[in-house]
């Protein structure tokens, strides 16, 4: 590791996922899949829920600005573990870090608390069916899609701002992938306390909070759930709050287990792996759980296949 004194550092080197050479090209293919995967499944989902009017709701405003989160939220990250897989010195200038890093915290404060509102949505539409339009009309999604944005920004700028105006004097090798916090803290050659009671009071708050209401929002839904009579629509309204509850409940958890924990349980070698799954895997399945698996979303997709299947049938 390469010592460096008080003065400033200029350019960073990141560790990547693994140092073996030997799993660069696999991991290059595998990340490049969940990539694209990524990318087709949320694109897909802004054009539909944008062309079609009858997914003009609530449910599907919110399902579009969470499509438009996950892109943003992989590519903030993705596109240059991509390149440093075929690289051999990954390294990042100091303004690309500081960008790279607001960036993702942004994106993952964002979803955190999106996740939370489509969850008082969905609370809403099940437990409160007669004044859910009246609950749910366009001016309170806008207000609660802006809240998601600002609050999401503003706990990031936070985190940039304690983070960068410390002093990299220990080394300039990041143990990381990308450009976080757990990691740039532990380059600081000064006392990083206040670091860490931001990352618990800005951070806990969006990511603990945002959990609890999800958690909560859930419970009730759950409870109005066991009043259906019929086995059948029990079963089926278990099976989609489960699966949501799943994919919630993966990124929450690995979020609280990197950022709400004591500094002394870190251990930067294993939690390279852990955004992978917050940061690259939820936001792949997202698409398909919330949405894909959507009746009215198939049967639009059904119904568009359908049609560009007529012109061959007429040949």
């Amino acid at each position: 590791m390469e010592i460096l004194n008080y003065t400033r550092v200029n350019r960073f080197i990141l560790v990547g996922l693994s140092s073996n050479p030997q799993h660069q090209i696999p991991l290059f293919v595998a990340f490049l899949i969940f990539y694209i995967i990524n990318l087709l499944g949320n694109t897909l989902m802004i054009v539909i829920i944008s062309m079609y009017n009858g997914l003009h709701s609530p449910m599907y405003y919110f399902l579009r600005n969470l499509s438009f989160v996950d892109i943003c939220f992989t590519s903030s990250t993705v596109p240059k573990m991509l390149i440093d897989f075929l690289s051999e010195v990954k390294s990042i200038s100091f303004a690309g870090c500081v960008a790279q890093m607001y960036s993702f915290i942004s994106l993952g404060g964002v979803e955190c608390i999106l996740l939370a509102v489509m969850s008082l949505d969905r609370y809403v539409a099940v437990c409160k069916p007669l004044h859910y339009t009246a609950i749910m009309n366009e001016r309170v999604c806008i207000l609660l899609a802006a809240i998601c944005w600002v609050a999401g920004l503003l706990n990031s700028l936070a985190h940039t701002v304690f983070t960068f105006q410390l002093p990299f004097c220990k080394s300039n090798l990041i143990n990381h992938f990308f450009c976080d916090i757990p990691p740039l803290l532990a380059l600081s050659c000064t006392d990083t306390h206040i670091n860490v009671i931001v990352v618990y009071a800005a951070g806990g708050s969006v990511i603990v909070g945002s959990f609890l209401l999800t958690l909560l929002s859930y419970f009730f839904i759950i409870s109005a759930i066991l009043k259906i009579q019929t086995s059948e629509g029990r079963q089926k309204a278990f099976s989609t709050c489960l699966s949501h509850l799943a994919v919630v409940s993966l990124f929450f958890g690995t979020g609280v287990f990197t950022y709400i924990r004591p500094t002394s349980t870190y251990s930067l070698e294993q939690d390279r792996v852990i955004p992978v799954l917050y940061g690259v895997v939820t936001p792949m399945l997202n698409p398909i759980i919330y949405s894909l698996r959507n009746k009215e979303v198939h049967s639009i997709l059904k119904a568009a296949i359908q049609r560009m299947k007529k012109p061959n049938i007429g040949a």
